[in-house]
């Protein structure tokens, strides 16, 4: 995802709150539904879609994740654990062919089955390119003629999925992927009811009135724009027994301060803290500090509108990498216990398969600060650019990504003379829009990988990538990785490393910035919110508030 954190968790960690009783007089003010209790959440950004297709953004995944089940469903441990799918899958000798049978008491919300035929319309739906969902990459060059159907080349009823039966479902992948299975938690691939998704067209996910749920819970009170939602214990889930939650409400709310407001107030369970507000709380009980794989870069654009923009310098791109005190700027600006990073994979996240070294630490570090360095790559750019040169950057308009940025601003236009760096933030769908259609040359943001495997970082700069970076080299590693080394862990491991190096260092693609952290003020009575290090970033399923 597309694309699980400090400035991440802004945007995709959910916020539980309880709200003092009136009296049992409100029961919108009440602790308490049918005896059990209510917990509140907030997210800082807002819900675009309930339609797994249609995912946006991570509050999205997180929503749709708890409403939703896919084949599988990650545990408290990453772990992948059996959700529609009744046990880990059958895979062919030669890592083609997949077979997942299909629990038999797996429902709609409506009463309806799950199906495996739920599978391959939602997957058939999802290939298609009429309409038009972002996620769909995912797909292409891994599950049979995706990519070939994504160009419009071949129709969609050839992609490589089809149920055999009512509960076995078949998927024909191009070549091995090890990860696939880990993928199956996406929610671009959770089922999809056909007959209730034709009957309400293009109205379908828009609303909580205007789809059905398979998942742990189901969303009430909600359609696009609203800034409240509620998600209430699914009692058709096959599991239900299992989930001690019966009600979670959400509300949007924007800024961390009034967030940690409510926080001491008891009127939260779960604040966000940042800066100096993070440094202050460090020592108090409720502190809570969880890891993830979700890193804060900039992506850099070098094609805009139809021309290049300056940033297709490879100079320029390496006077803005080497020219970033990451260490000043998540020390002082950050302050919440993220890390630099100097490279696009996060540490912890993967070990190599023979030896169990973790990817960064085998493949070190790539273009720390060096502010010489840096200023000899710039002098080399106003050589071949002119002494003046002006770049966009665009944030999401959250707190964190605006002070972060003005930051950068500040920063980068004091080291380099006759840099003019212009900033604007807009709410993150619309930021996430306009970066899909590269109208920008800087763009802050975070990214955390879709599934468990360094390829899923790695692949969104292939050739063809919406921020126009090309480099053939670059590309046939990536091809070692997928085709050549498929079966052999340890050559493809080595070619991925070598990818990541020709990306970061040799050609300066992207700059990464920091791995995340998820650092909060947590009540002591909140406990299950299981956070994740790659698809959705955090799950529901368990979380509880013992009020006992």
């Amino acid at each position: 995802m597309k694309s699980k954190n400090r400035y991440v968790a802004l945007l995709i960690i959910c916020i539980v709150t309880i709200l003092s009783a009136c009296g049992g007089e409100n029961p919108e003010n009440s602790n308490d539904v049918n005896g059990e209790h209510i917990i509140r959440m907030m997210s800082l950004s807002e819900l675009t879609s309930l339609d797994p297709a249609a995912m946006l953004d991570f509050p999205d995944a997180i929503i749709q994740n708890a409403s939703f089940e896919g084949l599988y469903f990650l545990d408290e441990n990453d772990e992948v654990q059996p959700g529609v799918a009744s046990d880990l899958p059958d895979i062919s000798a030669d890592g083609k062919t997949y077979t997942f049978t299909l629990r038999e008491n797996a429902k709609w919300s409506n009463g309806d089955a799950v199906t495996a035929a739920d599978f391959e319309y939602a997957w058939k739906r999802m290939i298609d390119p009429e309409n038009g969902f972002l996620y769909n990459f995912l797909m292409h060059d891994l599950i049979e003629n995706a990519s070939e159907i994504a160009t419009g080349e071949m129709d969609p009823e050839t992609l490589g999925v089809r149920a055999i039966d009512t509960n076995l479902l078949e998927v024909k992948l191009t070549n091995p992927a090890q990860y696939f299975t880990s993928l199956m938690v996406f929610p671009i691939f959770f089922p999809q009811n056909r007959e209730v998704v034709e009957t309400f067209g293009s109205d379908y996910g828009t609303n909580s009135e205007s789809i059905v749920f398979n998942g742990p819970f189901i969303v009430e009170d909600w359609q696009q724009s609203q800034m409240d939602w509620r998600l209430k214990k699914n009692p058709a889930y096959w599991n239900h027994s299992t989930i001690p939650t019966e009600e979670i409400h959400f509300q949007v709310i924007k800024e961390t301060s009034t967030a940690l407001n409510l926080f001491e107030d008891d009127q939260l369970d779960v604040a966000i803290v940042t800066g100096e507000i993070a440094k202050q709380m460090h020592n108090s009980e409720t502190f809570q500090s969880y890891p993830a794989a979700t890193m804060d870069y900039i992506r850099l654009n070098q094609q805009r509108r139809g021309q290049a923009t300056p940033l297709a310098n490879e100079n320029l791109r390496k006077a803005l990498a080497l020219g970033i005190d990451k260490d000043n700027l998540i020390t002082n600006i950050m302050a919440d216990g993220s890390k630099p990073l100097d490279g696009a994979i996060t540490e912890g996240f993967v070990r190599n398969p023979k030896s169990g070294e973790d990817f960064r630490s085998e493949a070190g570090s790539l273009m720390q600060y060096d502010p010489e360095q840096a200023l000899s790559f710039w002098q080399r750019a106003q050589e071949e650019l002119g002494e003046s040169i002006t770049l966009d950057l665009l944030t999401t308009d959250d707190s964190g990504y605006k002070k972060m940025g003005e930051s950068l601003q500040w920063a980068l236009e004091d080291l380099f003379d006759g840099l003019t760096v212009t900033m604007r933030s807009m709410p993150a769908e619309v930021a996430l829009n306009t970066a899909s259609e590269s109208d920008y040359d800087l763009f802050l943001i975070y990214w955390t990988p879709d599934y468990q495997d360094p390829y899923s970082t790695l692949k969104m700069m292939y050739s063809g990538n919406n921020r126009h970076y090309s480099n053939p080299e670059y590309d046939r590693l990536l091809d070692e990785a997928r085709f050549t080394y498929a079966l052999e862990p340890e050559k493809r491991w080595q070619s991925m490393i070598a990818a990541e190096k020709e990306l970061m260092e040799n050609t300066a693609g992207m700059i990464v910035l920091s791995q995340n952290q998820n650092s909060v003020l947590q009540k002591l009575t909140i406990s299950g919110l299981n956070y994740h290090t790659f698809a959705a970033p955090m799950s529901l399923r368990n979380v509880t508030n013992d009020l006992e």
